[in-house]
């Protein structure tokens, strides 16, 4: 695995130089949670352009020991670190669009909506400052995360590039191990810090490690409850995999029938 991971390393540095070269940017800009995914483009971000590698820390309603931890891993990896906490900005807009049919919506279905609102801010800030730099933004996805649509459309969602979007999550985890990131970061519970005490596996309600197998073809084993939530997920996201359709296009080449996730 580790002759893979150097090979796939430097063919994903050299990608990017290259997409970063031919759009006329200058560098490119992500956003550092401290976790796994995005460790992983910060460190082949950084190698990629020295120096012209911004990783901004965009706490919003945020664990102060997660967001030192993040800025101590950007600066560690030879990132440009920069810091802005978007609480003040949250609370305003929560409180902005709050309507009086919100208190009708079941609890559940309030929480994750006004949730979705960080990644969207946090989204703005990096296109915000990605523009002021000449930047191209970097999206911290992978391939499991896409597979399912884990990711909130618009928001961690939006990116001019996915480097690690073709990998799946235990793939991953071998590239940030071969790029020498902590054990911590390497073992840290996956987490979009949603609310306190999220986790993604907590949430979808299976483990990476059954959905890396399903996506191979490894489902012998499975429980079949796992795989039918699995291609519920992947069925209900096909919009999130699609750019918008227009009236112009054929149905088939948007995906499945529009359906909200």
């Amino acid at each position: 695995m580790e002759r893979w991971a150097a090979k796939e390393a430097e063919r994903i540095q050299r990608w990017l130089r290259q997409k970063v070269e031919a759009a006329g940017a200058e560098g490119v800009v992500l956003g550092l949670s401290g976790g796994l995914d995005s460790a992983v483009v910060g460190a082949l971000a950084a190698r990629a352009f020295p120096g012209r590698a911004w990783a901004l820390v965009l706490p919003c309603q945020s664990d102060p020991a997660l967001v030192k931890g993040a800025q101590e891993l950007g600066r560690s990896l030879g990132l440009q670190v920069l810091t802005f906490d978007l609480t003040a900005a949250f609370e305003v807009l929560q409180a902005t669009l709050a309507q009086e049919e919100d208190l009708r919506l079941p609890p559940e279905v309030r929480r994750l909506r006004d949730a979705n609102l960080k990644p969207r801010l946090r989204m703005a800030a990096l296109y915000h400052v990605a523009a002021g730099r000449r930047a191209l933004v970097l999206g911290t996805s992978n391939r499991s995360e896409r597979f399912i649509g884990y990711f909130t459309k618009w928001g961690d969602g939006g990116a001019d590039l996915l480097p690690i979007g073709h990998l799946l999550k235990r793939e991953v985890r071998e590239l940030g191990r071969f790029l020498g990131l902590p054990e911590a970061v390497l073992k840290k519970p996956p987490s979009a810090d949603l609310w306190p005490g999220q986790t993604d596996e907590g949430e979808l309600g299976f483990t990476y490690d059954q959905l890396d197998a399903y996506i191979a073809g490894e489902r012998e084993g499975l429980p079949a409850a796992v795989c039918q939530m699995i291609e519920e997920r992947h069925r209900k996201t096909a919009h999130k995999r699609f750019l918008p359709p227009d009236p112009g296009e054929e149905e088939e080449e948007y995906g499945r029938t529009f359906q909200m996730a």
